[in-house]
């Protein structure tokens, strides 16, 4: 995370990810393999998916046993393309007693997004391979670096290149994310990079 509470980060398919996975075998440091279960909800008084492209994500996860609770808010630029949100995370001890709460306070789950999530660093990157159960197989890029006072879009620019120098052939890119992915698959634009 670049900034204290923004994620900049691009997600898409690649045409052949294992010159990709020998590259990080080789130059990157890896970090785990999880199997990431992510349920997102919707308030009643604030229905998040009303928007297009929806711009707020409330998610629950449980990481291997371990918890944590998200809030993602999506900028988008004049083309309705994102390059970075805002980040609120928490760990928390138990994924049940959010549930209770999120249900006493008229928040419905939406959608589900199991996954199996294999991740690397290089450099100012964080490279994770993840397989989505329903979607298939992905890349995601994330910034890492300390450096306040990146550019976003470039910075999602640069992540596509080095996703081209390592040989990943065609690169198919959305804007929209998994939980989007899944509920509104008929919406979403791809763009070759």
């Amino acid at each position: 995370m670049a900034h204290k509470n923004i994620e900049i980060e691009i997600q898409v398919n690649v045409e052949n990810s294992k010159p990709l996975i020998e590259f990080l075998e080789k130059n990157g440091t890896f970090q785990s393999a999880k199997h990431q279960v992510d349920e997102y909800f919707s308030s009643a008084h604030r229905d998040f998916l009303r928007a297009r492209p929806v711009k707020e994500w409330l998610r629950l996860r449980d990481s291997d046993g371990k918890y944590s609770l998200n809030y993602k808010n999506w900028h988008f630029d004049e083309n309705r393309k994102s390059h970075f949100c805002d980040e609120f995370e928490t760990k928390i001890e138990g994924i049940d007693k959010i549930r209770k709460i999120f249900s006493a306070l008229n928040f419905k789950s939406i959608v589900i997004v199991d996954k199996l999530r294999k991740i690397w660093t290089y450099k100012a990157y964080e490279v994770a391979i993840d397989s989505v159960k329903t979607l298939g197989n992905f890349v995601e890029v994330e910034y890492i670096g300390k450096d306040e006072k990146v550019n976003p879009e470039k910075v999602t620019g640069e992540m596509v290149d080095f996703l081209k120098k390592v040989g990943c052939g065609k690169i198919t890119r959305n804007y929209v994310g998994y939980p989007f992915l899944i509920l509104f698959p008929k919406e979403v634009k791809y763009e070759i990079q």
